[in-house]
């Protein structure tokens, strides 16, 4: 072929020497300024560079060296080189006549394009424009890389009015884009999206040829990669304004052929488009705008007749994004035929995905159809459609039995949540049908299915708002409907109850709806169903109720509920020890904490509940612990309720905990001195029900409140300062830290001490801390009581992990050290140095503080001990679980993030190191120690280190214990359903343990042996024929179990293992 042309018909060199000669000039001026020596040495320096530009371009056009190019882009980068001068040395082979030859230099230039393009200047973009254009006339060799040197002068900042219409008009008509191959296509997406994104003016003056040229480009485009950016420019065309012109068909077929989206990506797929893209990025362009419709709705009703579920949905879902676009006019025409096939589908179809859909697209008809500004001359399409809907749907709703009532109620509702207009429009007809046809039938089976339909359409109005007087059907049937809720309250089937109370809670949640003497019906008919229905599912349905609307009705549950329900605690009746009386108590306290939601009303409850706690202890059942521990569950239930509210907080607080440190120092300084009187509230069960309400009431305090309460209580622990407590009259002082067997009870009481202390935000100074770490720290060592022991050690452990780091904090350590080791090694207190070493390592382990790696060597050399291993080895259940009372976030414990993964890192190869030197009768205690471990481990952590973990894993199965048996099964089922390649491997082993530990004499372990057995079945088929039937045997010996949960899950562990190998499984 001839040489390459420029726009003037020169050749492209001497084009470009023009330009050189400008250049050449400029240089000569900045030459004149520069001393002569410099000058020539910069002229020995170009020289050089010339020749070894013109061997780097040698090396790439016929040496075939692809590095050479990033070179060349560097040499222009640091100026060793210009465009220019590349584009002279290249000339030898952008005029040769075989076009491998000239592609080849065009690639090369190409690439240093796309490196160096914001380099350029405006004349230079401008010849090079001229000449790629040029050279799309060239062979077809050569067109990929000339379509890639026009990328990269698509993204020059410095592009020239008019040439990105040159560029454009050029591909489209010199390129038949669909023949490339993907990259190139690709490229030329990229063109038209850079400018697109840069000359948008420049192309819409290009009218509809722009869109025109496009559609082309697109035609018969396959590709997946290149259609997610093709779907985009389609759709900027549109959101843009670009004119259509005459191709508003041509550009829908040319995007619709894709529709449904019918695509698998490959495995392995390195790109990661997944089908669910492409579907979201055609359904924009088919939303995008209304000129579409007229082709698009025929096809989407098309589609939804499909036998093809994906091109259901996804008609249905594009139909639901169309009508956010959409107006009257462009539905007006296919309005029945939607209507058909959405009724047709939720009428007929057994899927819910479909049904959902299908319920969506309606709302969306609905809703765009309200959206429509109607004038008065015109017909009312949404009357007219909703009128449709309820010609189809209304009758069935008087047949309760029949199984086209759900769905008719179903389309009713979905069109009426559309709008408030919708809402009135459907409501008018419906709500009037549904309580005739209550008050027809009879069952209750019949009026739960009536009531739960009308729970819907009210459950809608509740959406929106407040009930307006003149269009609402609801305020107009207000008397029936309110006397239909209330007739469903006092009928004996406890589901057509619970759906009353449903619906009891949303009248009573629109404003205004319920008249005051209809509101203390409403609060009668709680009080009665909470108390003294049999049901408990009903009562606590109740409970759950008053809660719910006690913060809308304060008065009137603060006014009318909770003197009832004090009542009903308080009376004393001559059944006082009956069963009856105590499950009534019970429930009155739940009902008090159930309607505790607003502040003013938990001002009247808690008043109440304090009270029976003291009645209680003082009274005849003062040796109820269990009565004692209900009341503390309502108190917790409160102190939850009241957290979020600042003020309800602090009140709760002031109440509470003074009241309940009285209550026990009472009973411990009564204790003391006269041991026979009853000792309930010092029973550990109790105390232990009392330190979560304490914890939740103080957790939430501000710094400067829980500042105002630590000053009392810690003097109150260590200087028996009793001053601020009510009723504070003891028998004798109140000193749990000093020593002497008659104050056992009183340093029980440290438990409170902890819920208070450790709950406290981090920012509080607590008064005498150093001191009371002291006391703490010897209590814990050397009590004998193992509560009181522990609740000393949990309580330290909780303060040492908020502890600022410092001087103070490696004192109070080093001491604990001091205290513990000796312990540890001999004497009476063996067990409980083990407590506090546990607790302490614990508190430090969470904050990674360095302490902890050598407190945790000492507890991996305990697993030796034959009388402290066991528990060691239970002890590492302790560091990696989450503590109920202290040391997690709930309580403002510094808790890292990660720490789990740390201390596997750090502590795992010790304890298979420790097992393999072990002697055979502490073996258990590694196995036990790295079971738990691994069991409160992240799964995808421990699917990493499986292969090197799992023989020992299989070991322990053989243990002896229980609880290694339990945590180790608890560990592996999760890791048959993530890691089954692995897991295959040891097949033979897994089936042989699993099947013998269904036998064990613990039902935990029988239980989850027979859930791993199920969990088994998810490794791959072939590994698992082979075992088939020894299961299968195996597995009928529990099927008789005497224990039900076990029974159940042999069944379903049997079950699947019968359909392994099973076509279609």
């Amino acid at each position: 072929m001839g040489g390459v042309r420029g726009e003037e018909g020169a050749p492209w060199p001497r084009a470009c020497a023009l330009s050189a000669r400008g250049c050449a000039c400029a240089r000569r001026e900045r030459r004149r300024s520069l001393p002569w020596e410099r000058g020539v040495m910069a002229a020995g320096a170009a020289a050089g560079g010339a020749e070894a530009l013109a061997a780097s371009v040698r090396d790439f056009v016929t040496g075939q060296q692809d590095g050479r190019a990033a070179e060349l882009a560097a040499g222009v980068k640091d100026g060793s080189w210009t465009v220019l001068q590349l584009v002279e040395a290249l000339g030898f082979c952008l005029e040769n006549t075989d076009p491998r030859m000239r592609g080849r230099g065009i690639q090369l230039l190409s690439q240093v394009l796309l490196e160096c393009h914001s380099l350029l200047h405006e004349k230079e973009v401008l010849h090079l424009v001229l000449f790629y254009e040029n050279r799309l006339q060239d062979h077809h060799l050569v067109i990929p890389s000339v379509l890639q040197g026009l990328r990269a002068l698509s993204m020059c900042e410095v592009l020239a009015p008019g040439l990105a219409v040159s560029v454009l008009k050029a591909i489209f008509q010199e390129v038949h884009v669909q023949s490339l191959l993907q990259q190139d296509r690709y490229t030329v997406y990229s063109i038209i999206t850079n400018f697109m994104a840069t000359r948008e003016e420049e192309l819409k003056g290009l009218g509809a040829d722009f869109t025109f040229g496009f559609i082309q480009v697109m035609d018969g485009e396959k590709d997946p990669r290149n259609l997610m950016v093709a779907f985009q420019i389609v759709h900027d065309l549109i959101v843009k304004n670009y004119a259509l012109g005459p191709f508003v068909e041509e550009l829908f077929e040319v995007t619709s052929c894709y529709f449904p989206i019918d695509f698998t990506p490959p495995p392995n797929d390195p790109h990661g488009i997944q089908r669910e893209d492409l579907i979201l990025s055609l359904r924009a362009v088919l939303a995008s705008t209304p000129q579409f419709a007229e082709f698009l709705l025929p096809l989407l009703i098309e589609k939804m007749d499909s036998d093809l579920q994906s091109a259901k949905l996804d008609s249905l879902q594009t139909l639901t994004a169309c009508c956010a676009t959409y107006g009257q006019k462009e539905l007006q025409e296919f309005l029945p035929s939607l209507w058909s096939s959405l009724r047709r589908e939720v009428f007929q179809t057994a899927s819910e995905k479909v049904e959902a859909e299908c319920l969506s697209a309606l709302h969306a008809l609905s809703a765009c159809l309200s959206r429509s500004v109607l004038s008065s001359d015109a017909e009312d399409l949404l009357d007219s459609f909703l009128n449709s809907i309820l010609q189809d749907c209304r009758h069935h709703l008087c047949e309760p039995d029949m199984k086209l009532v759900w769905p008719s109620a179903k389309l009713l509702q979905a069109a009426a949540s559309a709008s408030l207009r919708t809402y009135h429009r459907l409501t008018r007809s419906i709500l009037p049908l549904l309580l005739e046809q209550y008050n027809k039938h009879s069952q209750s089976s019949q009026r739960r299915t009536i009531l739960e339909m009308l729970l819907g359409f009210l459950e809608l109005q509740q959406k929106w708002g407040h009930v307006e007087e003149d269009e609402s059907a609801l305020l107009s049937l207000q008397e029936p409907v309110c006397s239909v809720v209330f007739s469903a309250l006092t009928d004996p089937s406890v589901q057509l109850q619970l759906v009353g109370i449903r619906a009891l809670t949303v009248l009573g949640s629109l404003q205004g709806f319920l008249s005051p003497s209809e509101l203390e019906l409403v609060v009668d008919h709680l009080v009665r169903l909470a108390l003294h229905e049999e049901d408990s599912q009903t009562s606590e349905a109740a409970m759950e109720a008053a809660g719910s609307l006690a913060p809308v009705y304060p008065k009137v549950f603060s006014g009318r509920m909770v003197p009832r329900l004090g009542e009903e605690l308080q009376s004393e009746r001559k059944e006082d020890c009956s069963r009856d009386l105590r499950s009534l108590r019970q429930r009155c306290l739940q009902a008090l904490a159930a309607v505790s939601t607003h502040t003013s009303i938990v001002r009247e409850t808690v008043p109440v509940l304090l009270q029976h706690l003291q009645k209680v202890q003082k009274g005849s059942e003062a040796g109820s612990a269990q009565d004692v521990v209900c009341v503390c569950q309502s108190l917790h239930r409160v102190a939850l309720q009241c957290q979020q509210d600042a003020e309800g907080c602090w009140y709760y607080h002031q109440a509470v905990v003074p009241c309940l440190l009285a209550m026990a120092v009472q009973a411990a300084t009564q204790e003391s001195t006269h041991p026979l009187v009853s000792k309930a509230l010092l029973e550990e069960e109790v105390l232990a029900a009392m330190v979560p309400v304490i914890s939740a009431a103080t957790t939430h305090l501000s710094p400067e409140l829980a500042a105002q309460s630590v000053s009392h209580v810690v003097p109150l622990f260590l200087d028996g300062e009793v001053s601020f407590l009510p009723q504070n009259s003891f028998p004798c002082s109140f000193q749990p830290f000093e020593d002497g067997e008659c104050l056992e009870p009183q340093r029980r009481l440290v438990a409170l001490l902890m819920a208070f202390v450790c709950s406290l935000p981090r920012n509080v100074v607590i008064p005498q801390q150093e001191r009371l770490l002291r006391e703490l720290l010897a209590l814990s060592c050397s009590c004998n009581c193992p509560f009181t022991a522990t609740t000393a050690s949990k309580c330290f452990a909780g303060l040492v992990n908020k502890h600022p780091p410092g001087q103070q904090l490696d004192e109070i350590l080093q001491l604990a050290v001091n205290r513990m080791e000796p312990g540890l090694a001999e004497g009476p207190h063996r067990m409980q140095a083990l407590t506090l070493l546990l607790w302490v390592t614990k508190a430090l382990v969470l904050r990674y503080h360095p302490l902890s790696s050598h407190l945790t060597d000492k507890l991996l050399g305990l697993l030796s001990d034959t009388e402290l291993g066991p528990t060691a080895a239970d002890g590492f259940s302790l560091l990696m679980a989450e503590s109920p009372d202290v040391l997690h976030k709930g309580c403002h414990a510094d808790v890292r993030i990660m720490f789990r993964q740390r201390f596997f890192t750090d502590n795992v190869p010790k304890l298979v190191k420790g097992f393999h030197g072990a002697g055979a009768d502490v073996k258990a205690n590694y196995l036990k120690g790295l079971s738990h471990v691994l069991n409160h481990l992240p799964k995808p952590v421990l699917v990493t280190e499986l292969p090197t973990l799992l023989s020992l894993l299989l070991e322990a199965l053989s243990c002896s214990d229980r609880v290694v048996q339990l945590s180790t099964l608890s560990c592996l089922q999760p890791l048959l359903l993530e890691a089954p390649q692995i897991m295959s491997l040891h097949i033979d082993t897994l089936v042989t343990k699993f099947l013998s530990l269904t036998s064990s004499p613990t039902m935990a372990v029988r239980i989850a042996a027979l859930r791993c057995a199920h969990a088994l079945t998810s490794l791959p088929t072939t590994v698992l024929l082979p075992y088939k039937a020894r299961v299968i045997r195996a597995l009928a010996k529990p099927l008789d179990d005497k224990k039900r949960l076990v029974r159940k899950e042999a069944v379903a562990a049997r079950g699947e293992w019968f359909l392994v190998g099973s076509p279609g499984r």
